[in-house]
């Protein structure tokens, strides 16, 4: 590879592996709260499983040059976070948590299936992986949505307006790269335009299925800016509590 195609690599690695790691960590808060026992090990086996695969890709970065993965984690201060600004907001109450995890892992899902067939093999061999895990995600995801919103007319109507607050962060999941032309003339990745338009064609049907409506395209108004560091005061508070524990002692072993 040369400089600028290992650049555009790091970059999208980063990408995913911080939306990963703090969504890996949001979910996690709802262990011991979830509204039932099924819900609170669900989210908490999620989590892990997020947590998980951000460590694969900080793996692959560290093969890039770039630092141990717990350095990479535990150690960057929010403006260095290339995560989009969905993953990052607090939990909330249960419908927005439920309507952020099934707009992003359908998006996840379809991401590993392309990357799948990566002409980076480090990559395609880890989204190979991922894709059984993030099949019961979005599974998850699917299903839960689809009970609350032909629910009661409270939970319709909230899982709307969950839906309506959160679409505009979702769009943000699909900033590009600096230099993604490069990683899709070498085959590396088909890019984010080619992963919208078949996420929304993905989620279009399951919504009215569930009797939810994607705002009107008018609205729409993609949240970029996280690939830049540019991130809501939700983020910095979070990392600090990540990583008490690594910067009281780094040498720590568990």
């Amino acid at each position: 590879m040369n400089e600028q195609s290992t650049l555009a690599i790091k970059e999208l690695l980063y990408k995913m592996a911080d939306d990963l790691l703090i969504l890996g960590h949001r979910n996690s808060e709802w262990t011991g709260i979830g509204p039932m026992l099924e819900e609170d090990i669900a989210f908490s086996s999620m989590a892990q499983d997020k947590i998980g695969q951000s460590l694969a890709l900080y793996q692959i970065l560290n093969t890039l040059g770039e630092a141990d993965p717990d350095t990479v984690a535990f150690t960057r201060n929010a403006p260095q976070f290339h995560n989009c600004q969905l993953v990052e907001f607090p939990i909330g109450e249960y419908d927005f948590s439920l309507v952020r995890h099934f707009l992003f892992d359908n998006a996840e899902l379809i991401r590993y299936e392309m990357l799948a067939q990566s002409s980076y093999e480090p990559l395609a061999k880890v989204a190979r992986k991922f894709k059984g895990e993030l099949k019961y995600h979005k599974f998850h995801g699917d299903t839960f949505l689809m009970k609350l919103g032909q629910g009661t007319a409270e939970s319709k109507e909230r899982m709307q307006k969950s839906l309506n607050e959160a679409w505009n962060y979702a769009l943000g999941i699909f900033e590009s790269v600096p230099h993604e032309s490069t990683l899709i003339a070498e085959g590396v990745w088909q890019g984010e335009a080619a992963l919208k338009a078949r996420w929304i064609d993905a989620i279009s049907p399951i919504l009215e299925q569930a009797g939810l409506e994607i705002p009107a395209e008018s609205t729409w108004a993609p949240v970029y800016g996280g690939l830049q560091g540019e991130h809501t005061e939700h983020l910095q508070p979070l990392l600090d509590e990540m990583s008490e524990v690594f910067r009281v002692d780094p040498t720590a072993e568990w």
